[in-house]
């Protein structure tokens, strides 16, 4: 085998390699899917978004349906505005609720959408008006530990601490 033969299966194997590094890259990145699929988009107003991110999927029993366009935060509601792009062709009832999920116990978040029994069907620029905001891990645990700590009487009664303890 020559030096140019090996030179040239070096230079495709690194071809090769810089390519699969970008598919990767764009995987990570939500960035994967380059489908111009015609949408309509849908908003909805969180007390919470927790670590939902722009491009994050919106699912339906599991399947994707649509991306999360935007993110913002309303001024005078102090809540969380969320723009999401649905495929055109999945049509959900105006009575369907959002949520916003955890895939796994520690895993990416996105918007689940439950379906309604309604018989009129969502339209472009509809707000939702049923939303479930995200569960911040952080916030059961420290609610756990509280509520443990109350019942093993860890903290000391009001009384008890104004005396000094003393009876």
């Amino acid at each position: 085998m020559g030096k140019k033969s090996i030179e040239t299966f070096v230079g495709i194997f690194v071809l090769l390699g810089f390519a699969g590094l970008v598919f990767l890259a764009l995987k990570a990145a939500n960035l994967g899917s380059f489908s111009g699929a015609d949408t309509y988009t849908l908003t909805a107003y969180f007390d919470n978004i927790g670590a939902l991110k722009v491009r994050a999927p919106v699912r339906s029993a599991g399947v994707t349906v649509g991306r999360v366009a935007s993110i913002k935060l309303d001024p005078k509601l102090y809540q969380g505005v969320v723009e999401l792009a649905i495929q055109r062709d999945v049509q959900f009832p105006t009575d369907s609720s959002l949520r916003i999920l955890t895939s796994g116990l520690l895993g990416d978040q996105y918007v689940g959408v439950e379906p309604g029994g309604g018989e009129k069907m969502w339209a472009a620029g509809d707000t939702v008006k049923q939303t479930q905001s995200a569960v911040v891990l952080e916030s059961l645990i420290s609610q756990f530990l509280f509520s443990k700590a109350a019942d093993a009487g860890g903290a000391p009664a009001p009384a008890a601490a104004a005396s000094g303890g003393k009876k």
